[in-house]
Order: C-alpha cells, then structure tokens, then sequence
C-alpha cells in the first residue's frame, strides 16, 4: 500500500435555502443548536475546535478546515478524509424544521494529492456526482458536472451545481460578486516552518494560533478582519476571518514532501485583488498554485489583473479554463508555476 500523508486539499460544499415567509426566520440555519451542528458534522467525521460570530454569521473553525452559516446559506469545507457529501442530507433534514428547503447547491473541489486515500462518495468524481444526483431533492433539476481542465494533469478543479431556480442572465445583477479559492502546493520551505509549534510550548491551540497569525503576516492580508484562529499540534494551521458579512479562511498544512496552503474569500468584482493575492503569496511562496474563481457574471479585466500581480513574485499563469453553471454563475479555473532562482 502507497504512504499517504495528509490530504490538504479541500472539499468544499455550499448550499442555499429558501423559507416560505423570510420574515419569520431572521436568523434561519443559524437558529441551529450546537448539538445539532455536532451531529450533522459527525457524520462528516470532523468536530468544532473554535467558533466565533457577528451580527451576519457565524464562524466555526474545524478539526479539518471551517464552517460558515448564514440565515439562508451554509459552506463548508473539509480537507483529509472526510465524507463531505455526508453533509448534505442532515442538514436538510434539520433545516426543513426550521421551515427552509433547499434551493441550490455547488461542490467543489481540486485534484486529490492521495486520491486512492480517500473513501465512498470521495473516491471518484464520477462517484461523487452520483452521490449528490441521488442526495439532493428532485426540485434541484438544473444540474451540471464537469472537470475543468489545465496543462497538468494532476491539477483540475471539479464542478458540480444544482438549483431549482430557471438559470438566468448574471449579468442583470447589480454588482459583480466573486468567491475566490486558491490552492497552493510546494510551499517554500522556511515559511512552511512557521506553521510547526515549538515542542511542549505550553500553549493552547487558540493561542499557538494567534502567534502564528502574527508572526506570518496572516493578520495584514485584511486588517479590518475579525479572525478566529488556532494551531493543531504538532503542525497545521486554521483561521476564519470575518469582515461584515464577507469571510475568509486559511488552512495550512506545511508538512514536507506534501505541504498545501489554501486561501479562500468573498468579495466585489473592482476590489483590488492583486493586491490581496501578493499578499497572500508572499505569505507562502508556494511552488504550483491554483485560483478558481466563481462570479455572478463574467469580467476579463479581473482574470487580467491576477496574473499581472503574481508576474512580479515569479508566478507565471499556465492555464486558463472557463464554463458556466447553473447554480453558480461563471467559473474561471486558473493554474500557475513558479520559474524558482537556484540559491
């Protein structure tokens, strides 16, 4: 049997409910008793190792990466070998008590670094399209799967949305909003380090976290973020950021040989987003990174503008694949190496 280490890469699941008189759930899923949060994230095979909460939503940060709820939409993503998809009927069982029912939903997730690793639904994508096509109500009948591609074959971003809404044209929105994951390999080895705890430091995860933040410039990616943190022993890394109603996370596991950093955001179409990514580059110098990008429409400047910042820190984009989705709007799939100075 080959020897896996742990599987960084995450599975990320987000779901969107509707009740039948809004008005009366102001605060919706996250009326959601710990207990029964517990319960839905047991199947799941992860538990709750911190929390926090704004006037939005609430934050949790997990054994294997976060949870986010808000009154109508719930995301969570779990990296190693969680059974995700295990999510999805729980909690809408649980959300149909509060009188809310299920209105879309989108999976994601990258290429496995241990795929042979992880087990039933997660062990193919064909496996996992087929669980969901099976768990999520037939009202969610505008469904489509897909494996957006790049040069490397062992780097593809995989897609799957279902909504019970006719899809419509995203550019009638307002305001372009966008969500952002970037997954980041070979991460340089010296900064890596920063994400180990000292033996028997005597700390807590929550302030083994806190030093960690600040130590690796986490905090100054957005200094107007609320951040709920924590270092697991005797490495890795976890953090949810809250800025409003938008959040962020991170989760690193720095081990050699499969180290792997994500960064994942919210946030409107005009930002300045290069600056936010050579911020977060320069944090992890990472070797191979992935940016998908998912936008309630479709602006080329914004694709632009990524590669043109990480050009200077030696990032050079490899591949670019794009494709709409039902449920999610449009989705940029973007892939980068790093041409690295021999020391």
């Amino acid at each position: 049997m080959a020897v896996s280490g742990f599987e960084g890469f995450e599975k990320r699941l987000e779901l969107h409910f509707f009740g039948d008189d809004p008005a009366m759930f102001p605060l919706g899923l996250r009326k959601l008793d710990f207990e029964s949060i517990e319960q839905v994230l047991e199947a799941v095979q992860c538990t709750v190792v911190s929390a926090v909460g704004n006037s939005y939503f609430d934050a949790y940060v997990l054994s294997e990466s976060s949870l986010f709820v808000y009154p109508t939409k719930i995301i969570i993503k779990t990296c190693g070998t969680t059974q995700l998809l295990k999510f999805v009927l729980p909690l809408i069982h649980y959300a149909h008590h509060l009188g809310l029912t299920l209105s879309s939903c989108c999976y994601t997730r990258g290429s496995f670094i241990f795929p042979k690793a992880q087990p039933f639904p997660h062990t193919s994508f064909k496996d996992e399209v087929s669980y969901l096509q099976d768990t999520v109500p037939p009202s969610l009948c505008f469904r489509k799967a897909s494996i957006m591609p790049s040069k490397s074959s062992s780097h593809s971003w995989h897609v799957f949305t279902a909504t019970s809404q006719v899809p419509y044209d995203h550019h009638h929105e307002n305001k372009l909003l966008f969500t952002m994951e970037i997954c980041m390999t070979e991460l340089d080895p010296i900064l890596a380090r920063k994400f180990f705890r000292r033996p028997e430091d005597g700390k807590s995860g929550d302030s083994a976290g806190k030093e960690m933040t600040e130590v690796t410039g986490i905090d100054e990616i957005n200094p107007e973020a609320l951040i709920c943190d924590f270092a697991f022993d005797p490495c890795g890394y976890s953090m949810n950021g809250m800025d409003g109603d938008w959040y962020s996370t991170i989760h690193v596991t720095p081990e050699d040989g499969f180290s792997y950093a994500s960064f994942e955001c919210v946030g409107s179409v005009g930002d300045n987003v290069g600056h936010l990514l050579r911020k977060v580059v320069q944090i992890f110098r990472p070797g191979t990174m992935s940016i998908s990008t998912t936008c309630n429409g479709y602006t080329n400047d914004m694709w632009t503008q990524m590669a043109t910042a990480l050009e200077p820190l030696g990032l050079k984009c490899r591949s670019r694949a794009i494709d709409q989705f039902p449920a999610a709007g449009t989705v940029v799939f973007q892939t980068f190496t790093a041409r690295r100075k021999s020391v």
